[in-house]
């Protein structure tokens, strides 16, 4: 599975990367490792997943995660997550 993390400042996309996970248990945990290795690499807080990016993500295999998905201030709109290859 290749995931694609963006970060978006000021509607202009400041950075992105691609992880690539490989999943046999469990699509949830490559997700969430996923998701924590893009927070490491952006230097930014992981994210709470919150009932909305659960949702979306489900539906569109995409999500977003702006301020309210922070427990610190965030200097940054949001923070995206996409999967593009499964």
């Amino acid at each position: 599975m290749r995931i694609w993390g963006k970060l978006w400042k000021d509607n202009n996309l400041v950075s992105d990367y691609v992880v690539e996970k490989e999943y046999t248990t469990s699509r949830t945990k490559a997700i969430t490792s996923a998701t924590e290795e893009l927070s490491y690499l952006f230097n930014i807080p992981y994210p709470i997943w919150l009932d909305k990016n659960i949702t979306e993500f489900k539906r569109i295999a995409s999500t977003r995660f702006s301020q309210d998905s922070f427990i610190e201030d965030i200097d940054f709109d949001f923070f995206e997550i996409q999967i593009i290859e499964e």
